[in-house]
Parts: structure tokens; C-alpha cells; sequence
């Protein structure tokens, strides 16, 4: 069973969104930030209520801006999916989930160490160059449960 319910046009459409994030750390980065995009459609909770499927993530708009750089920015979003990531986008949309992106609500690129806080929330670890961050204990219990 699916850890989020998803049709086939969400595997394209998350992996341009991996590739255009992540591309640069491989293909376990790839997956680290596919399992953001699965971990905020089932939070409900905090910035992500009312999510209901993949695309509402990919392009949902905060404080004025979409929240993954890449929709804004284009480059390689706009690029056709390739078979590698669709396999990588299938495999974090079905199970895959670890540490440091296994309850990870937000990630980014410092271009420096990694800040012990986001907007409030702790710091999880690093892959490469990106920071992970968890939502605050007891504010979004169900990025914690299974699948």
C-alpha cells in the first residue's frame, strides 16, 4: 500500500520536481526530497493544511512565492521526466523514507553549516548541501505515522 494516494501523472511531476531540486546530490538526495514532498501532503497541519494531492504541494504559493524554488526558477523543472526519477519519485511515494528527510516538512541550501532552527523547527541532519528540518514536537503528529 502507498504511503499518499497518487495517480500516474504524479510520478512525472514529482520527479521533475527531485531532479530539479536535488539532481546535484544523487540519487539518495533525489529521494530525501521526495520524501518532503510525501511527508507535507500527509501533515495537515501547520503551513501544509488542505493538501490533498501531489500537485497542490508542488505548487502551492506561501507568502507570495511558491515554496519549491524550482517551480519559480523553471530550468530543469520544466524538463520531461526521465525513467530514473520516475522509479526514485514511485519509490518514495510507495515506502521509502529515511533519515535526515524521514519526518521532514522543509529543507534548504544554507551555502554555509546548517542553522540548529528553521522558522522555529529543529534540524534533523544534512545530506550534501541541503539541512532537513522536523516539524516542533506535538504540532504535527501525523507526519510521524506510518507508511
Amino acid at each position: 500500500m502507498a504511503r499518499v494516494k497518487y495517480i500516474d501523472s504524479d510520478i512525472a511531476l514529482m520527479a521533475r520536481m527531485m531532479r530539479a531540486e536535488a539532481e546535484g546530490e544523487g540519487r539518495l538526495g533525489m529521494l530525501m526530497v521526495g520524501n518532503v514532498i510525501v511527508n507535507r501532503l500527509k501533515a495537515n497541519c501547520l503551513d501544509f493544511k488542505g493538501l490533498r494531492s501531489i500537485p497542490q504541494v508542488i505548487y502551492q504559493v506561501q507568502g507570495g512565492n511558491y515554496s519549491f524554488e524550482a517551480v519559480q526558477k523553471g530550468n530543469v523543472f520544466y524538463n520531461r521526466a526521465r525513467d530514473v526519477e520516475k522509479r526514485l519519485a514511485k519509490q518514495t511515494l510507495d515506502y521509502w523514507r529515511d533519515h535526515p528527510s524521514k519526518f521532514a516538512l522543509w529543507y534548504f541550501n544554507p551555502y554555509a553549516s546548517c542553522p540548529p532552527t528553521w522558522y522555529g523547527q529543529p534540524f534533523t541532519g544534512q545530506f550534501k548541501q541541503h539541512c532537513y528540518y522536523e516539524p516542533q514536537a506535538n504540532t504535527c503528529e501525523s507526519v510521524y505515522s506510518g507508511g
